[in-house]
């Protein structure tokens, strides 16, 4: 099939899955995503892929830095999580990694040990003016703390990138760019390297798709709850093997700010419809995941979130929530945690996959 996404709109499906071998990856704010996703169900992952993305909680660093909550939260995102001034006020690990611990121990999350035999795949452009390579290496330390061996981290620093994922498309943006749609062209496919590192030796990926990449209502996984923040349609590549009942695993693949297929951008709180940006579904067609998937048997789930700025959620960028936006709680978040509503929803369609 070619990089077209079937018309149709189908229901997402139940196949040989197996239990606990999923991973997760993701760019910006889907790599914070990816790291609250991989400590709340530990359980059901062996692996993640964070690219120019910060440690678990890292916007609640520094709690009194406002008189409101979210005005804590929001700053701590910005000048702390994406560029600090200084290293020393980038997010602190140690901190962290026992406030993880503190939620495993409240029933937050899953308890931390399953993260002992994960890989982690961590990257950081040395060109990224977005979030600053500071914070990603601090991601690092994270990890160790909580228990990931230090072979089994795959940290990268030295490739010259802006704040994008990485293919070896020549029509996609000069490798140092830090501009939408944040899909920089660097000779390589970094989604084929991130399932490598995870999974250890794969097949080469296919060179024509035989799957099917379809679009499924995702509103089902959230109640169609505005504050989700979240779009109605997400996306997954299913391999012919796996529709043919081959024993599959699953890769959940998050689109960073600015990257939804119906990404519209906000001026002034209001829709500007007429200059909508020619992204569409780049994140989900171009980005290298459904060729290596297709040859090794692994469905590719894409989630998506979409832009919301209005009187009770403020998320024009239609970044996944790192922050706590969706919290119905200033005083208790609880964006990080298994309860939280898109966490919730994207494990709900990894569970409804068979994984």
């Amino acid at each position: 099939m070619s990089n077209d996404v079937d018309a149709k709109v189908v229901q997402l499906g139940k196949y040989k899955v197996k239990r606990g071998q999923s991973s997760v990856s993701g760019l910006s704010s889907g790599a914070f995503m990816t790291v609250q996703l991989h400590l709340a169900h530990s359980s059901s992952f062996v692996g993640a892929g964070v690219i120019a993305g910060g440690p678990f909680r890292c916007a609640e660093s520094y709690r009194g830095a406002a008189l409101l909550a979210e005005d804590a939260y929001v700053q701590g995102a910005m000048y702390i999580c994406m560029n600090p001034l200084v290293p020393q006020t980038a997010p602190d690990a140690e901190r962290l990694a026992d406030w993880a611990r503190e939620a495993a121990a409240a029933g937050e999350i899953d308890e931390v040990e399953h993260l002992a035999g994960d890989r982690v795949y961590i990257f950081t452009g040395n060109k990224d003016e977005v979030v600053y390579s500071d914070v990603v290496e601090r991601t690092r330390s994270f990890y160790r703390l909580l228990g990931v061996q230090a072979e089994h981290i795959a940290y990268h620093d030295d490739v010259p990138a802006g704040h994008s994922i990485i293919t070896d498309n020549p029509e996609d943006s000069p490798l140092g760019a830090n501009e939408p749609p944040y899909i920089n062209h660097g000779g390589f496919m970094q989604s084929h390297d991130i399932l490598r590192h995870i999974y250890g030796p794969l097949k080469p990926p296919s060179e024509r798709l035989e799957g099917r990449l379809f679009r499924f209502d995702q509103t089902e996984f959230f109640g169609g709850e505005a504050r989700a923040s979240m779009s109605r349609y997400g996306y997954a590549y299913v391999p012919r093997a796996v529709e043919e009942g081959a024993p599959a695993r699953v890769h959940i693949a998050l689109h960073g700010c600015k990257q939804g297929y119906n990404y519209v951008n906000y001026v002034n709180g209001r829709p500007d419809i007429r200059n909508n940006p020619p992204y569409g579904n780049r994140y989900v067609t171009t980005t290298g995941y459904n060729h290596i998937a297709d040859s090794n048997d692994i469905i590719v789930l894409y989630p998506q979130a979409q832009g919301t700025d209005d009187g009770e959620t403020q998320n024009p960028d239609g970044c996944w929530d790192w922050w706590g936006y969706t919290s119905t709680s200033s005083r208790k978040p609880d964006y990080y945690s298994r309860n939280a509503i898109q966490i919730r929803a994207i494990h709900g369609m990894l569970t409804r996959l068979g994984g």
